[in-house]
């Protein structure tokens, strides 16, 4: 059975932002480091800074230590228009299909609801290729961020 076959997403709570925290530091790592911007502090302040429990769901693998990963997704400042932002799974369980289990289920929820859905990636990501997968394009760059978005898929009507 793989990683992505059982999962379950539940809310977040205060009680789980240092976990958040720890994981945001190690998943950020490599990719800031290859960039020339990490910064221990500055990558575990910006979690601090912008946490929202309410809209925060905590990725839980069984027999895997909580959290295996985390997914932020809260309504945007654009109109019909949705936040997808601290996306993190424990190094760990990359390559197992998970991400992609996880990344599904939300936009099913945001097609569902006639939502558009927004993000960034750091420059040189490989998120970038499972985003672009399911459907984002690129909006706007700089050399540090890619902006991409992902208009509502229409549900195909049952025949």
């Amino acid at each position: 059975m793989t990683a992505a076959a059982v999962w379950t997403l539940r809310p977040a709570t205060a009680a789980d932002l240092e976990p958040l925290v720890e994981l945001r530091a190690a998943v950020m790592r490599p990719d800031l480091e290859r960039l020339g911007r990490y910064d221990p502090h500055r990558v575990r302040q910006r979690m601090r800074d912008a946490y929202e429990p309410e809209h925060t769901s905590v990725l839980e693998v069984p027999g895997f230590p909580p959290p295996a990963g985390c997914l932020t997704v809260r309504p945007d400042d654009r109109p019909g228009t949705l936040l997808l932002e601290h996306f993190y799974l424990d190094p760990a369980l990359h390559g197992r299909g998970l991400g992609t289990a996880v990344l599904r289920a939300a936009l099913a929820r945001a097609d569902a609801a006639g939502l558009a859905v927004r993000l960034n990636v750091l420059s040189g990501s490989p998120a970038r290729r499972l985003y672009e997968r399911h459907g984002f394009a690129l909006t706007a760059e700089d050399p540090v961020d890619v902006f991409l978005h992902r208009p509502p898929t229409p549900r195909k009507a049952a025949s």
